[in-house]
């Protein structure tokens, strides 16, 4: 193993290694106490907005959710070939949406059981209306369920209030193969009092993970705001007094864990969230599980319409619900800017190969580490070969520099003239890295996109019961760490015996076995895949190097 192969190990071990310590959740300090009910009206004077935003649409002390009405409550059923969503009497929104497609990894429920997005205490999320002289909770009144009716590829579904003064009517359409809902609003028919529709997003999505330790530190609250990048801010960020009002044309509002989103989308020409306000709550251990927020939506001629997303963070479906929704989870904290393209460009392959060649994503993996294998051959090609005439001229390098060891200029000039000689340059050892250094951007984003990409959650592929989860047998890192040894040792074959190499071929394999021990099985399997293809040209070429090594000894005797 030379000197480069050694420098490129070096460098992926410290990416690996530094990765996690990186990017740990963003931690804010804790702001002083101050009273809430003030903080956003100070908020709102000291950050320029568009226009003026009513003290209703900030309020923090009323952000709290209205006690349902004592009566019986009536839950309508709506079901799609995505979701399935229950809509409550009173507030006429969905209680809880359940995901088919997707089951509980939770050890107390069964696999069959479907991933349900809210915990029975909460709701999808409330809505409130700001009037000139009031503001109507819409959870403390009782919607009445039209029949449901069909249009095309959607269902529609419709409440009217009948016990609230102002006439109220929410109109779901539910496209039946997506995981989006159509709602518009009619508040009092050719009033013009109602001025916003403040819509609160949940206190948390429910977990339906193994690890829900884990899933809790992904919560956190997202928006796009006009051209600006995605603003993720984490429920960790918010004490229980922090307060943080964002204002301007806001494009769309989400809450997450680690794989599914709620995000609200208004509809209509221009129609955009004038604020945003996010307000920490109290927590109950050292994870913040909880926050409210709420976006304020204006009213135009008493009617409002919005894009409500529920559903995994899908990127094909993301990127249909809304502008940039796909980003709703950044990758890479502060390096998003370079971690992000390369984790796109990632996604998109291993989507096209699913898609394309109708496999499971285990052997998508193994396509695609053999794909990036071959797409690289060319490029270890020559690098290997121009290692190998390195190590040609390496007798001449020594005898050059222990010639001119006082004269540098000379050694400088004597050395060039002996790269020129063979076709190589001063820069052949530093350009010969870089093929081995190429796959490591790959293997940095997939080390995030195995994090949060919920085509991978709960996939199995032989005896690996889920490719997002490390592997419960360990084999996978155990042949990764063989694989690994292999290679190493097979390209030490022709070259000159080097007491630091040896040791670096056992010590390599054993540090990123240790390493990868619990890391995503899917990661595992990749990389472990990736050593395999590399084996042919690996072993052709040091069959070459052996082959030329024989031929050079041979010469020399015979000159001899």
């Amino acid at each position: 193993m030379d000197r480069r192969t050694l420098f490129a190990l070096l460098l992926t071990a410290i990416v690996i290694v530094v990765t996690p310590m990186l990017f740990p959740a963003p931690k804010q300090p804790r702001r002083p106490a101050r009273d809430t009910t003030r903080a956003p009206r100070d908020s709102v004077a000291s950050v320029p907005t568009t226009e003026k935003v009513p003290q209703a649409s900030v309020s923090v002390a009323k952000l709290a959710a209205p006690n349902a009405r004592t009566t019986a409550a009536e839950t309508t059923v709506v079901r799609t070939n995505r979701a399935v969503y229950y809509l409550t009497s009173p507030g006429g929104t969905p209680s809880n949406i359940t995901l088919p497609e997707y089951h509980s990894l939770r050890p107390d429920a069964p696999r069959s059981t479907p991933v349900s997005l809210i915990d029975g205490r909460d709701r999808l999320f409330h809505l409130r209306v700001v009037t000139e002289h009031d503001t109507i909770a819409l959870d403390t009144v009782v919607f009445k369920a039209a029949p449901q009716r069909r249009e095309g590829s959607a269902i529609i579904q419709s409440l009217s209030s009948v016990s609230n003064a102002t006439p109220i009517t929410l109109t779901y359409r539910f496209p039946v193969d997506s995981f989006v809902a159509h709602l518009d609003g009619t508040i009092g028919a050719g009033t013009a009092t109602a001025r916003q529709l403040l819509v609160m997003l949940p206190s948390r999505i429910h977990s339906e993970e193994a690890n829900t330790l884990d899933d809790t530190r992904h919560l956190a609250i997202g928006f796009k705001s006009g051209a600006a990048e995605v603003t993720s801010v984490t429920f960790r960020q918010m004490d229980a007094q922090a307060a943080r009002l964002d204002t301007g044309a806001i494009r769309w509002v989400s809450e997450r864990n680690k794989y599914f989103v709620v995000a609200m989308v208004p509809e209509g020409r221009d129609s955009t969230f004038r604020s945003l306000l996010i307000h920490g709550a109290p927590r109950t251990g050292s994870e913040a599980t909880m926050v409210q927020a709420v976006a304020a939506l204006p009213i135009t001629a008493g009617h409002f319409a919005m894009k409500v997303y529920a559903g995994p963070q899908s990127w094909d479906h993301l990127r249909k619900a809304a502008p940039d929704l796909e980003n709703v989870n950044p990758y890479g904290g502060w390096l998003h800017a370079v971690v992000q393209p390369f984790a796109t460009i990632v996604m998109r392959l291993l989507l096209w190969i699913r898609h394309t060649l109708n496999v499971s994503y285990g052997w998508v993996l193994v396509i695609f580490g053999v794909l990036v294998r071959l797409l690289l051959w060319p490029l270890n090609q020559n690098a290997m070969r121009s290692s190998m005439k390195l190590q040609r001229i390496q007798p001449q390098l020594a005898e050059v520099q222990k010639k001119y060891a006082r004269d540098p200029e000379k050694q400088r000039d004597a050395m060039l003239k002996l790269y020129q000689e063979h076709g190589m340059s001063p820069f052949t050892p530093v350009l010969g890295c870089l093929p081995m250094l190429l796959p490591m951007p790959i293997l940095f984003a997939l080390y995030f996109v195995f994090q949060n990409t919920i085509e991978l959650r709960g996939v199995s592929f032989l005896w690996m019961p889920d490719l997002s989860l490390r592997d419960p047998l360990f084999i996978t890192p155990l042949f990764m760490g063989i694989s690994m040894f292999v290679l190493s040792w097979i390209g030490m074959r022709g070259m000159p015996p080097s007491p630091q190499s040896k040791m670096m071929s056992y010590v390599m394999p054993v540090m990123f076995t240790a390493l990868f021990w619990n890391f995503a099985s899917g990661l595992n399997l990749y990389y472990a895949v990736q050593n395999v293809a590399a084996l042919p040209q690996q072993w052709l070429l040091a069959r070459e190097r052996t082959s030329k090594a024989v031929s050079g000894t041979g010469t020399a005797r015979e000159r001899g």
